[in-house]
């Protein structure tokens, strides 16, 4: 069976293109379908993957024509989607995105795996860019653009093609796939309730670092704190803000407009200072779990702080899209508890309201975390913040929709703060347009969703052309 033939089923899912990217630089031929491409969302990128030699056909299974073809689908594909019942009719290999992805991963002599709730596509940019200019040439598969080798030719620069012997991935544990990584790195931001029970995380993030030759965990979260505990001393690289028993200890936090600075100590050593071109503790803590994950494979210290202060950051985590009017608007992905908080302590720490408009990324996740989705935004919005929330993202199937966006808002405007659910995305951005007055920022989160970026990107066009239609 010829396994160089391979149809990704969903090709321009943020998890998708860079896999196919990769396996395109190791000699596969690339076939794909999307139903956004069907539905004419996000044309330029789809151009841009037909540009680079990826054949791309509708998603209604006539893309899926031979045996010999391996149709790679998400963890989650329904038998439903015509590719995956054409596969069948002609007996093509089905295969999932992680099993393709681990099969790659752990093939490689060296591997780093970047699991945690939080900050996973921060870390491995981190680690690429600090891996690139050390010049290890590593292969990087992320789940976001990695503004470092984002140009002209590369817009979706969320894989690095590298060689085959250093593999760095970022990996999901809300499928449970990160069973399959046996990584010689493996790096746990932190553990929180996202997708699965805290039962099910610990077994999986304690059989992921368990497997792993190294594990660089986070002191500052209870539950990485309890894994660090219960790994051999030799095998674990630790790192927090401010606790001096750890490997990596940044201390002296203070906010840059653009940034952090902070000064780093290594088991004891003599203290660096650096600074990062991205804002917020909690990309301290990213940077530290990044400079672990290098050192466990040799790169030196000084090395690494160079290469960090360069770092220009991931697309849509905090991207500043531009100011208008007064009013600055911003691009987030933020969309569980702890990416929300986040990002309202990294916005607060300087003058000046917010405006948010949250658009949840599924029914499924606003029904498990609806308490912490109203105690998050109660406790960190300021009085005069307000939040305005469109119905979550919704792409057709059965899903239980009785906790809707309005139940958010409710709760939240009961605990004493400002916010609205609106019938449409739309009805949100003309709402928003009304608010904003100078010195407002605008902050649009959610993931996903291509289109958020569309999205703040006509907003700050509105601001900036009050009559633009």
């Amino acid at each position: 069976m010829n396994q160089d033939d391979y149809f990704f089923c969903g090709i321009g899912g943020s998890g998708m293109l860079p896999l196919a990217m990769i396996v395109q630089a190791r000699g596969g031929r690339i076939e794909g379908s999307d139903r956004s491409r069907d539905q004419g969302r996000t044309p330029e990128k789809f151009a841009w993957l037909e540009a680079h030699g990826v054949t791309l056909h509708p998603q209604d299974g006539s893309g899926v024509t031979r045996a010999d073809q391996t149709v790679v689908a998400t963890g989650a594909i329904e038998d439903t989607v015509p590719d995956i019942g054409a596969a069948k009719r002609v007996g093509a290999r089905i295969v999932t995105r992680p099993e393709l992805l681990s099969r790659l991963f752990n093939a490689a002599p060296t591997s780093i795996g970047v699991a945690g709730t939080s900050g996973k596509s921060t870390i491995t940019g981190m680690i690429a860019w600090i891996l690139h200019r050390a010049g290890r040439e590593p292969t990087v598969m992320n789940g976001a653009v990695m503004k470092n080798f984002a140009d002209a030719d590369h817009p979706f620069a969320s894989a690095l093609i590298g060689g085959p012997d250093l593999f760095v991935s970022e990996v999901d544990e809300s499928d449970g796939s990160i069973a399959r990584y046996d990584p010689t790195v493996a790096v746990v931001s932190n553990i929180s309730l996202d997708h699965k029970s805290m039962e099910e995380l610990r077994d999986l993030f304690g059989g992921f670092t368990g497997r792993g030759a190294k594990a660089v965990l986070n002191l500052d979260n209870v539950e990485t704190q309890a894994l660090a505990q219960s790994l051999p001393v030799d095998k674990v690289i630790t790192f927090a803000l401010g606790e001096e028993s750890a490997t990596l200890n940044a201390h002296d936090l203070a906010p840059l407009p653009t940034g952090m600075r902070f000064s780093l100590t290594e088991l004891g050593g003599t203290p660096l200072p650096v600074v990062l071109n991205v804002p917020g503790a909690h990309n301290v803590a990213n940077a530290l779990a990044a400079i672990g994950a290098v050192r466990a494979i040799g790169v030196p210290l000084e090395q690494a702080v160079a290469a960090l202060e360069t770092f220009a950051g991931i697309r849509r985590r905090m991207e500043v899209v531009g100011t208008a009017g007064g009013v600055t608007v911003i691009d987030d992905f933020a969309h569980n508890p702890d990416k929300i908080a986040a990002t309202l302590k990294t916005l607060h720490a300087f003058d000046g309201r917010l405006l948010i408009l949250f658009q949840p990324h599924g029914f499924g996740p606003l029904r498990l975390m609806q308490r912490e989705f109203i105690d998050g935004f109660a406790g960190l919005m300021r009085e005069d913040d307000v939040l305005l929330m469109p119905e979550p993202v919704y792409f057709g199937g059965t899903t239980d929709r009785s906790v809707g966006s309005e139940d958010i808002a409710a709760g939240v405007r009961a605990a004493g703060r400002k916010a609205e659910a609106l019938a449409s995305r739309e009805a949100c951005g003309e709402r928003l347009l009304d608010l904003a007055r100078p010195g407002d920022r605008i902050i649009v989160m959610g993931a996903r969703d291509d289109t958020l970026s569309v999205f703040a990107a006509g907003l700050l066009n509105r601001l900036a052309d009050p009559l633009t239609d």
